[in-house]
């Protein structure tokens, strides 16, 4: 276990859905050492995929970077120690598959006289 409070950088999260992510990181900081960002990035995904329904993410380390794009209400940030926690549901993009391309008229050629 990393010893330490969790501190919330960014979330949009209700306060329950926050506790209940918190609590998973400290039970899977329990289960695994602080070195394996994989599983417990792995544990805290699959706990919410079975909780709250498919289609979240986790990123566990000491450094990285990102630029999501989330459902509303379903992001956080945090830290515990030394290792940063984002959770996030992702957001698809709209369904494209009968999505016509945008046709742009083209004005006619005119023809030069030389």
């Amino acid at each position: 276990m990393l010893e330490g409070k969790a501190v919330i950088g960014e979330t949009d999260m209700l306060q329950t859905m926050q506790q209940y992510a918190l609590d998973l990181a400290a039970k899977a900081l329990d289960f695994f050492d602080v070195t394996e960002a994989t599983q417990i990035a792995r544990f805290i995904k699959k706990e919410f995929d079975t909780t709250h329904g498919p289609g979240w993410q986790c990123i566990v380390g000491t450094d990285f970077g990102s630029f999501v794009t989330h459902c509303y209400g379903c992001f956080i940030h945090f830290h515990v120690g030394s290792l940063a926690i984002l959770l996030f549901r992702g957001s698809a993009a709209p369904d494209m598959t009968n999505h016509q391309p945008k046709q742009f008229p083209v004005p006619p050629l005119e023809s030069v006289k030389s």
